[in-house]
């Protein structure tokens, strides 16, 4: 779609044709009434702005007459450019799928960056397969093993602070397992395959249980009252219910001491988890600094 095409839109229509991008691209369909529900428009109107995107974008949709929806074409080439940070705040938030332009901030803020960002091409297909539940056939490269092909039934996003995850079930290891993103080539929405019960996330135990924790001001640390400030903490400590899956990187990410004795003293653990034994049988559990699994009663 050239530029100069897009620029004699008005402003609302700029915003519709993204929002329609946006779902065929990482959701894989849109649907009229996916307008009609998000901008407040009729029924005609959101034709209208489907058969647009069509006609300015040949080989970016399709009609799926059997669906009942259009559906990512063959030829998709993106027309807008949207930074990684705001597809994933739509993602996961809902928020942010107006037209990418540049926007003039209300007020000056310095933030810290992420060092990598997904590729987009890579995400579109990750989230459509999780949208659709399907398989997704993969190239992955890992550290220990090294690159090897998989098939993956994904089915979350994971954000740990740094790097952005998927949840998936692997086909290979017949475990459910998180995969870095930025580590996945080569993806292909394996539709039309089943999906099979044992592979699907409340099969998971790790994402299904709930474990609750505790954190407090580190006994170590100076000034315990302006840590509770600091964390808007009632009663002295926070409570929270939090997956399995995510434990780990919560904690890590949050400078948790996870010791037993509290004997993390750098300043930077100002929160100690005041049981960490709430952590037992918790797979990632070895991300929180200094948590070490109970011994066996045979290993003593």
């Amino acid at each position: 779609m050239p530029k100069d095409q897009l620029a004699e839109l008005t402003q609302p229509q700029r915003d519709r044709l993204a929002f329609i991008e946006l779902r065929v691209r990482f959701v894989g369909e849109i649907r009229r009434q996916d307008l009609v529900a998000r901008f407040g428009i009729q029924s005609a109107a959101a034709t209208r702005d489907l058969a647009l995107y069509k006609e300015l974008s040949p080989g970016n949709i399709d009609y799926d007459p059997k669906g009942k929806a259009y559906v990512l074409g063959p030829d998709f080439r993106p027309v807008f450019d949207y930074p990684p940070e705001r597809v994933m705040s739509w993602l996961t938030q809902g928020f942010g799928d107006g037209e990418p332009m540049r926007l003039k901030a209300w007020v000056v803020s310095e933030s810290p960056s992420r060092l990598t960002h997904p590729d987009l091409d890579v995400l579109a297909s990750v989230t459509r397969a999780i949208h659709q539940e399907c398989a997704l056939a993969v190239d992955y490269h890992s550290i220990s093993s090294g690159k090897s092909g998989r098939e993956i039934v994904p089915f979350a996003l994971i954000d740990n602070g740094l790097r952005w995850h998927v949840r998936a079930f692997d086909r290979k290891s017949q475990e459910f397992r998180d995969f870095v993103i930025t580590r996945i080539k080569n993806p292909v929405v394996l539709k039309g395959q089943p999906v099979l019960p044992h592979e699907r996330s409340d099969q998971d135990i790790q994402w299904t249980r709930i474990v609750e924790l505790e954190l407090v001001p580190h006994p170590d640390q100076p000034r315990p009252e302006i840590t509770q400030m600091d964390y808007a903490m009632t009663g002295g400590s926070i409570r929270m219910r939090v997956r399995a899956a995510v434990a780990g990187y919560m904690l890590l990410r949050w400078s948790v001491d996870c010791s037993s004795d509290h004997s993390l003293r750098e300043e930077q653990y100002r929160l100690w988890l005041s049981d960490p034994l709430a952590l037992y049988g918790v797979e990632n559990a070895k991300l929180a600094p200094g948590y070490q699994a109970p011994t066996s009663a045979k290993n003593r």
